[in-house]
């Protein structure tokens, strides 16, 4: 029997019982099974916590941030030495398949090694003054307790998002783990304590709504960052205004896939097929809606299905696995109405469709990688996010109306284009209302870049020194002398 999960709160370095008596108790996305539990937070326990971090962050930002670095490496150490524990956990509490799951473990500590690299780079400026016998010095210093909020589509590898560049610069952590799959991340407590990591820097509180109204509104936070959807950063944006809080959101959105009748098709076939499915559809930055021109899209459509057609539904454990179960139940039921309405708007599904049949999948939350063809760009599913393994396809002609259709969106935080044709390429810069493009390959950022999104896809961005530098203030001191 797999082992069952029951964790207390973190706070200053110890697990401490939460002083509400209410669990969460998770179970498998796969067959129901339960998974673990842990505690749903109040308000007091929020607060400790964030007291718990403003007491011990002074002295942690006064170390230097080489030393800094070298606590999150010997971090990293020990969440590869626990790697498949974890792997296993985040598989069986979120879903994922097992070998994206190990990998998501190792982009956890990559995400933290990129950040402690940057300790000898946290640079300030000396600034010529207008004063005789004058400089200015600008300082880059911690915000001071940084409030993480983490989605459950990479509950891990997002955890080490905002842990590493967080704590390089000298803040303190109080983490709120997804409520849908909080466990794998809670297990990274006891890694940080081993490695050194000082009681108060790294807190976790589980919990609801109310725990994290109560972090983000609290004047002892002075940054929010948050990955999640559009309405909940909204949400917290609105609770964070009134201590003008900083805030850095990374939020829904709808990215489009564009082939261009230049395009090597082959390549774009392959980009498009993972930029949809991978992780079963359930990344911000997937190809939510593919746009194919008129003249290749008979030739584009039949090598895109027949790769489609090699896709095996399956239990993430399981070596030959291509789509496991969604995550949250209501995907499921947010897929199917999605389906029905397009149905009914005049939309053709030509794979998929559906819950899959037979015992195997009945206790799970699984759906068929689906394609729906004759969609124009007026239907919901153009426009509503699916967060699924479920793919409108609509017929564009020319590059205005591609331009036209991909910007017709409220988000805007990821868009593909394929196409060999240099021209297109430096206009789309322009062009496309999305932060983050991605020319002639399929989806996935890099730890160097910067991960930002334009219009309801959120504020701030993250990744790369831009992203770095969302966790430290500037102060300038005029010095006489």
């Amino acid at each position: 029997m797999s082992k069952v999960y029951n964790f207390d709160l973190y706070r200053n370095g110890a697990w401490v019982e939460a002083q509400t008596t209410e669990k969460d108790t998770i179970y498998s996305p796969t067959d129901g099974s339960e998974v673990g539990t842990v505690p749903v937070a109040g308000a007091a326990d929020a607060i400790a916590a964030l007291e718990a971090a403003t007491a011990a962050q002074p002295a942690w930002g006064r170390l230097p941030a080489i030393q800094r670095a070298k606590v999150l490496h010997a971090f990293c150490a020990e969440i590869r030495a626990n790697a498949e524990e974890l792997a296993q956990l985040i598989t069986r509490e979120q879903g994922k398949l097992l070998k994206v799951a190990r990998f998501e473990v190792e982009v956890t500590c990559s995400f933290m090694e990129y950040a402690a690299a940057h300790a000898r780079h946290l640079e300030g400026n000396i600034v010529p003054s207008d004063n005789p016998d004058e400089q200015l010095l600008i300082h880059r210093v911690p915000r001071g307790v940084v409030v993480a909020i983490t989605a459950w589509n990479f509950p891990l590898a997002l955890a080490g998002r905002k842990i590493g560049p967080a704590l390089v610069t000298g803040n303190a952590v109080v983490l709120k783990p997804t409520p849908a799959a909080p466990l794998a991340t809670l297990a990274l407590c006891d890694l940080a304590k081993k490695a050194g990591v000082p009681d108060g820097i790294l807190n976790m509180v589980t919990g609801d709504v109310e725990a994290g109204k109560i972090l983000v509104e609290s004047p002892l936070t002075k940054m929010v960052t948050m990955t999640g959807s559009t309405p909940t950063g909204q949400a917290i944006a609105r609770s964070a205004a009134q201590n003008l809080t900083h805030v850095q959101l990374e939020l829904g959105g709808k990215a489009p896939c564009i082939v261009f009748a230049d395009a090597d098709i082959d390549q774009a076939v392959a980009g498009a097929l993972h930029s949809r499915f991978d992780n079963y559809g359930q990344v911000c930055t997937c190809n939510e809606r593919m746009y194919v021109e008129e003249e290749i899209y008979d030739a584009f459509m039949e090598k895109f299905l027949a790769e489609v057609d090699k896709l095996k539904l399956g239990y993430p454990e399981e070596e030959d696995t291509d789509l496991g179960p969604l995550t949250e139940a209501r995907s499921v039921t947010n897929l199917e109405r999605l389906v029905a309405i397009t149905v009914e708007q005049g939309g053709r599904i030509t794979r998929g469709g559906a819950r899959p049949k037979g015992e195997r999948f009945a206790k799970g939350h699984f759906f068929e990688a689906t394609v729906i063809e004759d969609v124009t760009q007026g239907m919901d599913i153009v426009h509503d996010e699916l967060f699924g393994p479920v793919l409108p396809v609509i017929k564009f002609k020319g590059y205005d109306q591609a331009m036209a259709y991909a910007n017709d969106c409220e988000y805007g935080l990821a868009a593909m284009v394929f196409t060999k044709d240099l021209n297109k390429i430096m206009r789309l810069h322009q062009d496309l209302e999305f932060g983050e493009i991605y020319i002639n390959r399929g989806h996935g950022e890099l730890h160097q870049g910067f991960h930002n999104g334009l219009k309801l896809s959120g504020t701030g961005g993250e990744d790369g020194r831009y992203g770095l530098d969302q966790y430290m203030e500037k102060k300038t001191t005029y010095l006489k002398y």
